[in-house]
């Protein structure tokens, strides 16, 4: 593909097929041995700084309204990507600020579409920007890892289509008309996240079994199957869980939107949005949004192939991270040091360790923003693969905390991988803002042991914020939260699919590990709107004995939790502790628990 440039359009590029593209990114220069007496130790030149900025690779696809050829481009790689699941595809489409007609931009795996402008309304497609289920019958349960960012759009036919699951966020949208969030047919659908978007219409949302929007506005929200989860979100239908299940709060209490690339002139930058408490309708509602921008040569722009080592050069030298599309495989840990780097990644950049590293970790400093990657863990167990702080740290993070968003972890699926916990969060005020955490239950390298991965996240550190927090089919605990004062608004969880026999999940005298743990120390904590799925297919009369666990006292609350047995594979003795109906029979039918204790 032609590289995108910070000056010029592209021409319509020409689509690589399955392939890892972009050169690696520059490399250390090489250690030179100085002349001297024969006695003198060998000396070292320095190494040069590495450069900031630069194209942003070939897979980045750059259009403006005169570029010929946009809809064939958006066929060329929805047509490679739409059932490539496991591929090494990885697109990021960048549209610059104007108006687009007559567009259909179908969005395949690993893809990502976003405006370039510092509002959506300054970049307009006229047309549509699809989901839809046909490579999969007809069913988006597995419509994962694709996003839409900062366009406006005018459905052609007034209803635009993004029929979702995990990992597919939709984000400072404005849809001109209505969203419709189910595929063709209205198939299975499982689940999804908006964010700071404006649905001048309706959302209807179908067969989607659960879903969560945050700080929008809607024009109405048409129904709901198993939980919907609104907080700030202007329109969103009064609380009434369980019927409907809808659980709505009025704000956010604490958000951050997610960094994003756009075009001052011909310049690039990267908008840093700033913070908002108890928030409540779009940031960008009032014109200019809030916060501060960095230029691109702030970035060192990472390309596939590059080491962990000029990483890690990159942000020792005081570089931001800009990770453009494709796969790094990394052998050693990347460190972020440095209050308030960014780590931004497009396309679904992904990040694999090698030999059993951890792929990222960030240290116990203000400010730090992760946003827009995804790791896969490699075959050698990780003992983790993402931690932010570092172990026992304490040191208050309120008024600039760290945030990850839009980060998603996947072990299984494209071959062997294990990791013994996907993430873990160590330092205070961190907001974990759109994550799925993910131990595949489908494709290459599946299977008990074979992708085992035990803990999905564990929150050490106080005072920890999640706003849309999907965990799967983890060994053990898919959440286990030990800090004080946390807060979790939307949860989605299935337990692991493929436990072989009772015995194999068994926890001590307990049938099963729950979804979500609070530790028994933890005095504090509140949560709203969780739900836990089980869908033992390999054994389907394996007994769990609850989704939630937690200490029985005051300060510890639920709001709106629910079990469900998907086809009778599997049952639930209780929603929360002791609490709450059973699960029976195949009915595929909620237990509702509406507050605990």
């Amino acid at each position: 593909m032609t590289p995108a440039s910070n000056s010029s359009s592209p021409g319509r590029p020409a689509v690589a097929r399955r392939t890892v593209l972009g050169a690696a990114g520059a490399a250390a220069a090489a250690a030179v041995t100085l002349p001297g007496p024969a006695s003198a130790a060998p000396q070292t030149k320095p190494s040069r700084p590495l450069p900031g900025g630069g194209d942003l690779g070939p897979n980045v696809i750059v259009f403006d309204p005169s570029t010929p050829g946009i809809q064939s481009t958006l066929d060329e790689v929805f047509h490679q990507q739409e059932s490539d699941e496991f591929g090494t595809g990885r697109y990021a489409f960048l549209f610059k600020p104007g108006t687009y007609n007559g567009l259909n931009a179908q969005i395949g795996f690993h893809t990502s579409i976003a405006g370039l402008g510092l509002t959506p309304d300054e970049t307009t497609i006229n047309g549509d920007i699809t989901v839809d289920a046909e490579w999969n019958g007809g069913k988006a349960t597995s419509n994962f890892w694709r996003s839409a960012e900062n366009l406006a759009v005018v459905p052609a036919n007034g209803t635009n289509r993004w029929a979702v699951s995990q990992a597919a966020p939709f984000r400072r949208m404005h849809v001109r008309g209505n969203l419709n969030l189910a595929p063709t047919g209205y198939g299975w659908a499982s689940g999804g996240y908006i964010a700071d978007s404006r649905i001048d219409g309706h959302v209807g949302p179908y067969s989607q079994q659960q879903w969560y929007t945050r700080d929008s506005v809607i024009g109405g929200w048409l129904n709901a199957v198993w939980n919907m989860v609104f907080s700030g979100v202007e329109g969103a239908p009064a609380q009434s869980f369980p019927t409907p299940p809808y659980t709505t709060l009025d704000t956010t209490p604490i958000s951050r939107e997610k960094p994003f690339l756009y075009l001052r002139g011909n310049e690039y930058r990267v908008f840093l949005p700033a913070k908002r408490t108890n928030a409540r309708g779009v940031s960008w509602g009032n014109g200019t949004p809030r916060g501060t921008s960095l230029p691109l040569s702030r970035f060192y722009v990472a390309k596939p192939g590059v080491t962990a080592a000029t990483l890690n050069r990159a942000l020792a030298q005081g570089l931001h991270l800009l990770l453009t599309p494709g796969i790094y495989h990394l052998d050693e840990t990347v460190r972020v040091r440095r209050p308030n780097t960014v780590v931004l990644g497009l396309g679904y950049a992904t990040l694999i360790p090698n030999n059993g590293v951890t792929a990222l970790k960030v240290a116990d400093v203000d400010g730090v923003r992760l946003a827009g990657f995804l790791i896969d863990a490699g075959p050698v167990n990780s003992r983790t693969l993402l931690e932010v702080g570092e172990p026992g740290c304490s040191a208050g993070h309120s008024a600039n905390p760290i945030t990850v968003q839009d980060v998603f972890i996947r072990i299984g699926g494209t071959g062997p991988g294990k990791a013994t916990t996907s993430m873990v969060i160590n330092s205070r005020h961190t907001i974990i803002d759109h994550t799925w955490l993910w131990r595949a239950d489908h494709g290459d390298g599946v299977g008990w042991e074979t992708n085992r991965a035990d803990y999905g996240v564990v929150v050490n550190g106080d005072d920890v914020l999640a706003t849309g927090l999907f965990v799967e089919h983890f060994n053990k605990y898919d959440v286990q939260w030990n800090g004080e004062r946390g807060r979790t608004i939307f949860f989605q969880n299935e337990k692991a699919y493929d436990a072989p026999n009772q015995a194999a999940i068994q926890n001590g005298s307990v049938n099963g590990y729950a979804a979500y743990k609070v530790a028994d120390s933890v005095t504090t904590h509140e949560a709203w709107g969780l739900g836990s799925y089980c869908n033992y297919n390999v054994e389907p009369t394996i007994v769990q004995h609850n989704g939630f666990v937690a200490p029985n006292t005051p300060g510890v609350k639920f709001h709106h939790l629910l079990v469900v047995s998907l086809g009778g594979n599997g049952q639930y003795e209780h929603v929360i502790n002791d609490t709450g109906a059973p699960t029976s029979g195949t009915s595929t039918i909620p237990s509702n628990v509406v507050s605990y204790p």
